[in-house]
């Protein structure tokens, strides 16, 4: 059973569970430098866990920037992965803000570009590269 829940960083003991994920995923996995990880938009962002049977595997935060509202943070634990746990924190996090109005967006890495463009997302730009892994910032795109 899958459950998703939001959270803010007062709630330290879903925060560490959501920095447990990234850790593993970000860190261990891809070898970002934990100072890039982990930054001064904790605070800001709002932030969400999916449980699997009660177990934390994957997570993801918003936050409002000069351009909209953007995604990010977002990863699931790869013995979780490919199966539909990142739709349903994606679509949760999608829910919670496509009424809003704003511009929603996120720099996906390149592996994961088809996946948010199944969700509604487009490619706008060229690739670039954050914490030495390339990207391709992508917008939302509500279906009127």
């Amino acid at each position: 059973m899958l459950e998703t829940i939001r959270f803010s960083f007062i709630d330290q003991a879903h925060m560490q569970a959501a920095l447990d994920i990234r850790t593993a995923v970000f860190v261990k996995e891809q070898g970002v430098d934990p100072t890039l990880e982990y930054d001064s938009h904790e605070e800001e962002s709002h932030h969400y866990l999916c449980y699997a049977d009660g177990i934390a595997v994957g997570t993801g935060r918003w936050r409002e920037t000069s351009q909209g509202i953007k995604f990010e943070r977002y990863a699931v634990l790869s013995q979780y992965r490919n199966k539909g746990i990142g739709a349903v924190i994606l679509n949760t996090m999608l829910n919670d803000l496509t009424s809003v109005g704003a511009k929603i967006y996120l720099h996906a890495q390149l592996p994961a570009v088809d996946f948010y463009r199944r969700h509604g997302f487009v490619e706008e730009g060229e690739v670039f590269y954050e914490a030495g892994i390339a990207h391709l910032k992508m917008s939302y795109q509500t279906i009127s």
